[in-house]
């Protein structure tokens, strides 16, 4: 039997039993298998993994574990920058968009009201939640540690919080979103982009209250669902104006 020596960091430990946090410990195994199924083995999925640090060493997930190797892994790390050293993830995406899980619809929803591609079906299987997230290079948003878990998925992220608000406060902050938020761009029910549309066009649409006192106008190409700045908008103004405040240092 070899044994191994693993340090997680960070919020990898999220994944761990509470004796294995923030502590180097011992593990052991047979054979010679990849670095990526022995920390998949020990609870981490792997697209929350975005450097491993083979006997002090840069290496990618094929990297064969040998008798008292020292293994760091690192999290995913949006906001920093490690492009000195070799990462296990592919390139970044060129444009952040959203799958999420039949559970996160909540979540959904308040992504595309700040303007994030977000696909979302509530029955959809699993199957095809890992085929779109590695066909159409979309993050993985996800309750379920065993779907991030799937061979063909390279970017996806564990959802800790289980309120809706505290999850879109999660998923700002680790994937450092702020910076590209742009709100109220997409159709929440559809995910389509919105197109702006004259008030003569919608007219016959709009409640009388909204013909007096509303001007600007935006509508779904897919629903044909009608957008302005209501009571419900300005309430989620407050909540995005909040969301970025609590980011800024």
């Amino acid at each position: 039997m070899s044994r191994a020596r693993f340090r997680f960091y960070a919020e990898l430990n999220d994944f761990l039993p509470r004796e294995r946090r923030q502590r180097e410990f011992a593990h052991e195994f047979q054979g010679r298998p990849s670095v990526k199924d022995v920390i998949e083995s020990l609870g981490v999925p792997h697209t929350e993994v975005d450097l491993v640090l083979g006997d002090g060493e840069p290496v990618d997930f094929s990297w064969r574990l040998r008798d008292d190797a020292r293994v760091s892994v690192y999290p995913v790390f949006e906001a920093l920058d490690v492009a000195s050293v070799a990462r296990v993830r592919p390139e970044p995406l060129r444009e952040v968009r959203f799958v999420l899980d039949g559970h996160l619809g909540r979540l959904a929803r308040h992504l595309r009201m700040l303007g994030f591609d977000a696909r979302w079906r509530i029955d959809a299987p699993d199957e095809e939640l890992a085929r779109v997230s590695a066909a159409e290079r979309r993050i993985l948003l996800t309750r379920d540690l065993g779907l991030l878990k799937r061979r063909i998925v390279t970017h996806g992220y564990w959802v800790r919080a289980t309120d809706p608000r505290e999850q879109l406060e999660e998923v700002v902050r680790r994937l450092d979103l702020s910076r590209l938020v742009a709100p109220f761009r997409r159709c929440l029910r559809c995910n389509e982009p919105l197109a702006e549309v004259g008030k003569e066009e919608v007219a016959a649409e709009l409640p009388p209250a909204v013909r007096l006192r509303h001007t600007s106008f935006r509508r779904c190409p897919s629903c044909q669902r009608v957008y302005w700045a209501g009571s419900h908008h300005r309430r989620m103004s407050a909540l995005v104006a909040e969301l970025l405040a609590e980011r800024r240092p």
